[in-house]
């Protein structure tokens, strides 16, 4: 009798070697610049905005230099994946890239905070855009056993934005002018759009997987109404026109949820977006709590610490900017990573992020500044142990038809959360004085409240991991795999 032995399990581990040659420079170039853009801009402009203050004024608006950038971005996230079943990539990445452009020169040349408000939407609407668009161009250009290297790439990118954006800030802000920084990026994402519209084999990239229904115009203006609602409660925090404000945006919101979970094949989101009982509404719903848990370290973080512990606005942006770093270090680091070992890396992750919540509102009213850098990278190197795995499992777990709409969909929740977590931390420190901060001491109150503040809502964000994180009968054939070699 013979006995046969059995082939060995193909491993999903892809060496560097093996990945870099594979011929797919053109679109790693592509979606890499795309999150460069956005990534990079978002930390110069928290650098520069103490400058910005300094000269046009507007500090009750500071929380919505983040949450009109977001509600741009969550515009045109949410309808990317619409917009790429119609058009393919070309088109909406080019055009993604042509409104950044024209958002940073109006910024450049804005003499007031409502005119740099304005050119920041246009921001959020092209950086949105080519973030979420790139996300799906990984889906859709890529094999998916390249995926997780794909990311880790693009990760590097985001670092490379965390140790530049900075300190292209601080140089802007020492040697020239803030209004110089929107500039650059300005000719940048004119560059990138004008190389994607000559670039015709993208053409029809993800299109025709299914025909859309009209387009969402209506939903997402409510979406934007229910930011801008939120955000307003916090302008002047006064109970009865904060509490209206807040119940008026979040009706906005309830209303734009229950719509468009019955919009058939128009729809945003993915089905049950918010369900903690399913694995793509518990992803959704805590990336949504873990952002709106983050966001008070980009919108308030260079501002306090400056006020408090007295830094150059170079020195605290390169604190918040440990974030990215951390971020892209742990995301090479464990890029390659098999997939059975993806519910280790999240569930890791997301607790990191979680614990720097809590470390930073003693680390920031009291210092040293070393441990605040400490946690940022804490916080950045949570997500980036996290985010590939995140990705990678909630796409496996769903229908095939479902799994660009849920790509689309991370980075566009994740979005959602910064712009509801800027409005929310702007309530919160208007009401606990900020506005009115005499010195060093007023400033550390406003930073531990902050903080505090947002704790809860990370916590929240570990409890719906639970519904992403439970065994599933993809799982089973994960465990049939052979070990993978070392990243």
């Amino acid at each position: 009798m013979t006995v046969q032995t059995p082939p060995a399990p193909k491993t999903d581990y892809v060496p560097w070697r093996e990945f870099l040659s594979a011929g797919y420079t053109a679109p790693l170039l592509l979606v890499s610049l795309g999150v460069w853009l956005h990534a990079a801009d978002s930390l110069v402009v928290a650098t520069m905005l103490p400058a910005i203050v300094g000269e046009i004024g507007g500090a009750a608006y500071v929380s919505w230099t983040v949450s009109i950038y977001e509600i741009g971005s969550i515009v045109a996230g949410a309808a990317s994946a619409l917009l790429t079943l119609r058009y393919g990539l070309r088109v909406p990445m080019a055009a993604a890239a042509f409104c950044f452009a024209m958002g940073c020169a109006l910024s450049a040349l804005s003499g007031s905070m409502g005119l740099v408000l304005v050119g920041r939407s246009l921001q959020g609407m092209g950086g949105g855009g080519l973030t979420a668009l790139s996300f799906i161009a990984i889906g859709v250009l890529f094999p998916r056993r390249l995926a997780a290297r794909t990311l880790a790439v693009v990760s590097a990118f985001w670092g490379v934005s965390a140790f530049l954006g900075p300190l292209l800030g601080g140089v802007f802000v020492e040697y020239a002018t803030w209004r110089w920084g929107f500039g650059f990026f300005a000719v940048q994402a004119l560059g990138l759009g004008l190389w994607i519209a000559l670039r015709p084999e993208a053409e029809n990239a993800g299109a025709g997987a299914q025909t859309p229904g009209a387009f969402p115009f209506f939903r997402l203006a409510v979406l934007c109404a229910a930011v801008i609602l939120i955000s307003s409660g916090g302008v002047r925090v006064e109970l009865l026109r904060s509490g209206l404000l807040i119940l008026a945006g979040a009706a906005c919101l309830w209303w734009f949820l229950w719509r468009d979970a019955r919009a058939g094949a128009a729809r945003l989101l993915p089905a049950a977006p918010l369900d903690p009982r399913q694995a793509t509404g518990a992803t959704l719903l805590m990336l949504l709590c873990i952002s709106m848990a983050t966001i008070g370290l980009l919108a308030y973080g260079p501002l306090l610490m400056t006020l408090i512990h007295g830094v150059s606005a170079l020195t605290a942006g390169y604190i918040v900017a440990a974030s990215s770093i951390g971020w892209t270090l742990t995301a090479v680091a464990v890029s390659g990573s098999p997939e059975r070992r993806d519910r280790l890396w999240i569930g890791l992750g997301m607790g990191m992020t979680t614990l720097s919540v809590a470390g930073f509102a003693y680390a920031i009213p009291h210092g040293p500044l070393w441990l605040i850098a400490l946690l940022s990278a804490i916080e950045g190197g949570g997500f980036g142990l996290a985010w590939t795995f995140i990705l990678r499992r909630v796409t496996a777990l769903v229908p095939a038809g479902e799994a660009a709409r849920v790509s689309g969909a991370i980075p566009t929740v994740q979005r959602m959360g910064y712009a509801l977590g800027a409005a929310y931390v702007g309530i919160v420190v208007n009401a606990s004085g900020f506005l009115d901060m005499a010195g060093p001491a007023d400033a550390a109150h406003v930073a531990r409240v902050l903080f505090l503040s947002s704790l809860p809502l990370a916590l929240i964000g570990l409890g719906a991991m639970a519904g992403l994180l439970r065994r599933h009968p993809h799982d089973a054939g994960l465990q049939m795999s052979s070990p993978a070699a070392p990243s």
